[in-house]
């Protein structure tokens, strides 16, 4: 039986100037409603191009997605995008490239709805105070709040996040993996999320997909992590199974940089 998003024997071919360069090979993978999904792996090994085709942002060279029994064919509203770069217009305040998103997808909704709408998600990020501020006046934390508060107004199926903690400090990135998991626990939504920490993908994740190195990358391994909820950051450590998870997705990742690095 299919999960509710499907990736289904995904492969991808760049052309280069040196020839064809296949990044993706065979990548399959379910992912149930409501699933929280790490993808994990080496730099390079083509984790983004993968959530790229998954958000339509990129056509794969041959395999499909399939998300809720229709086919991934092109970007759209039931996939919330948030990148490792927040990708807000500068031009725009914090209140208004939300609200740009609300009213693209829900055009029906009134003005006043639409404003409601964004307000509310603003103030699940706890950015109700800084509404009126343009990205150049927030921190970084702060922006990739704001994209966060975005892609959550539109109320998509399936929240993709490539890597999107990775540029900001450890306090702030901490806070902000505890912000995520806490909102996608009061709205159920599917989450499949790129990043290449360890730690970060054991504390909010349900599964861990293991992928191998590239060229030719697939989902060598799927790791379930067995850590009840709600997981607390200091305590995470001390759970039983933690440390035999960590070890177990260590292991795998320093064997297949060893073997690639073996390689010609």
């Amino acid at each position: 039986m299919a999960g509710y998003l499907d990736i289904s024997y995904i492969g991808k071919t760049f052309d280069t100037p040196r020839g064809s360069y296949a990044a993706l090979q065979e990548c399959t993978l379910e992912i149930e409603r409501g699933e929280f999904v790490s993808l994990i792996g080496h730099s390079g090994c083509g984790k983004s191009t993968l959530l790229s085709i998954v958000a339509g942002l990129t056509l794969p060279t041959i395999g499909g997605v399939i998300l809720d029994g229709k086919e991934v064919a092109e970007p759209g509203p039931d996939r919330g995008v948030v990148f490792q770069q927040h990708a807000l217009l500068p031009w725009l305040s914090a209140f208004d490239n939300v609200l740009l998103a609300v009213a693209e997808v829900f055009p029906a909704l009134g003005r006043q709805e639409q404003r409601d709408r964004t307000m509310h998600f603003l103030e699940i990020v706890g950015l109700k105070q800084a509404a009126g501020k343009y990205p150049a006046e927030l921190s970084g934390g702060m922006c990739q709040r704001v994209g966060i508060a975005r892609a959550l107004a539109m109320r998509p199926k399936v929240l993709l996040l490539d890597e999107p903690f990775g540029a900001l400090d450890a306090l702030t990135r901490g806070h902000l993996q505890e912000e995520v998991v806490r909102i996608w626990q009061k709205f159920g939504q599917t989450v499949l999320m790129v990043t290449h920490d360890v730690d970060e993908a054991i504390f909010m994740s349900d599964r861990i997909a293991l992928m191998t190195n590239g060229p030719g990358a697939t989902i060598g391994e799927v790791m379930r992590v067995e850590l009840p909820r709600p997981r607390n950051r200091r305590a995470l450590a001390a759970l039983p199974g933690y440390g035999v998870l960590k070890t177990r997705i260590l292991e795998y990742l320093y064997e297949r940089h060893a073997v690639a690095a073996s390689l010609p």
